[in-house]
């Protein structure tokens, strides 16, 4: 074999392994490594005996911030919350403000991933509603790209299940 046809031969593996995706030639990223990252709140929606809603409306808005060492903050709300007369939080009555905290959420505190289970737990050490603080949370993991779906995780004081719907930020 000549030179010419090694070299030929060689950029040819070279462009045939750049064509086979990078998990095929390394070790597949663990479930938690995936998940690592900023998500935007696509849609949610709470099932109970009574039925089915939309707490945060048909068009929510939302993240979630997973890093890397196991914390996690959630911030999520309707997009068509009516606006304070004021932006001043120390200038608004107590029945506004709080008529504008009943379409918003936000908690935070540490997360792990059951690989078993394909499960996201999450312990709440701060929340919007103080009743959650202190509360474990688990949703089932469906992940397909950048697409992030969450479901059957249960409401701790009103065992609603809540199934949502995030994309990877870019």
């Amino acid at each position: 074999m000549n030179r010419r046809s090694i070299l030929g031969l060689a950029a040819m593996t070279v462009f045939g392994l750049a064509l086979v995706p990078g998990s095929t030639l390394g070790q597949q990223k663990s479930l938690k490594e995936q998940l690592v990252g900023t998500w935007i709140l696509v849609s949610t929606q709470t099932t109970s005996p009574s039925g089915v809603r939309y707490p945060y409306g048909t068009d929510p808005r939302g993240i979630m911030i997973l890093d890397a060492i196991g914390r996690y903050a959630v911030v999520q709300g309707r997009s068509d919350r009516p606006k304070l007369k004021s932006a001043v939080r120390l200038e608004v009555t107590k029945e506004e403000f709080g008529a504008a905290a009943i379409d918003f959420a936000g908690n935070f505190g540490t997360w792990a991933v059951s690989e078993a289970d394909k499960a996201l737990v999450r312990r709440f050490e701060g929340a919007l509603n103080p009743n959650f603080e202190g509360t474990v949370t688990k949703a089932t993991i469906s992940l397909a790209g950048d697409q992030l779906r969450l479901a059957g995780e249960v409401n701790p004081a009103t065992n609603e299940k809540t199934d949502a719907v995030y994309r990877r930020a870019k």
